[in-house]
């Protein structure tokens, strides 16, 4: 399955470049604008685009496509060229680097309402790392050079990017410190608290609002499965969470901060 980078970029290295790109162009036009009524409008979907003024509004909204994903379908690949900025609507992706052995390294996850794969677009650089859909998703795209006229246009949007990007370098700075120096106890517990954070509680005020596989959670915990399986059996005989399935339901949230804390 091609990421929709590729999509975009394959037709710059066939013979029939021109045939196949015009081919292309009609197809991605035809899927991004095949948007639901019932799905929200994009400025709907983040807070981000209420700083824009009307006129730049109606830019946006007149430029912006949506593609949708199945479960685990690729959204970009490592050294694909980045030609949009993403936000995803419904939905979450997964975004991860391929390390030594073709192990996964997850770095993070996105949810709705959140912006990404703009850090490379910014850079002038191919994609780092690789994104996959974890669940069926809805990804609103929105041209690059659409993103460069609005902030060439709007101070207030560039100065929200700058500190998203600062915010995120600092969350990088932290966790590649925890995810080297934390014993494998305290990796585990500041994954199973960074998810809370990022996705919530449902109802119960307990049970984490994603459901992660053990290999996913050992990945952003930069630990081997086995290990998180025996880690999150000893969490469970200690009574700091309790487990059904996927399901990870906090019931000692102190105790799992001072693991993650004294690592």
């Amino acid at each position: 399955m091609q990421s929709f980078s590729k999509r975009v970029n394959i037709a710059r290295h066939s013979p029939l470049c021109l045939l196949i790109a015009v081919l292309i162009a009609k197809k991605l036009t035809t899927m991004v604008k095949r948007i639901d009524d019932n799905l929200k409008s994009i400025e709907e979907i983040s807070e981000i685009w209420k700083i824009l003024t009307p006129e730049q509004l109606l830019y946006l909204k007149q430029n912006y496509g949506v593609l949708r994903f199945k479960k685990n379908e690729m959204v970009y690949a490592e050294g694909d060229v980045p030609t949009h900025m993403l936000c995803v609507v419904k939905g979450k992706v997964k975004i991860y680097k391929r390390g030594v052995g073709n192990r996964n390294q997850i770095m993070r996850m996105v949810g709705p309402s959140e912006t990404f794969a703009y850090r490379a677009m910014f850079a002038g650089e191919n994609y780092v790392t690789c994104a996959t859909a974890f669940e069926p998703t809805i990804i609103y795209t929105i041209p690059k050079e659409v993103i460069r006229n609005l902030i060439s246009h709007n101070a207030e949007l560039a100065w929200y990017f700058i500190h998203t990007l600062s915010v995120d370098l600092g969350i990088a700075d932290s966790r590649s410190v925890s995810l080297t120096q934390k014993h494998i106890r305290g990796r585990l517990a500041e994954s199973l608290l960074f998810l809370k954070d990022s996705y919530g509680l449902e109802e119960d005020q307990a049970t984490i609002g994603i459901y992660l596989s053990r290999e996913d959670l050992a990945s952003l915990s930069n630990m081997t499965t086995s290990n998180a399986i025996r880690t999150l059996s000893s969490f469970v005989q200690e009574k700091i969470i309790t487990m059904d399935g996927r399901k990870i339901k906090i019931v000692d949230m102190e105790q799992l901060k001072r693991i993650s804390k004294i690592g």
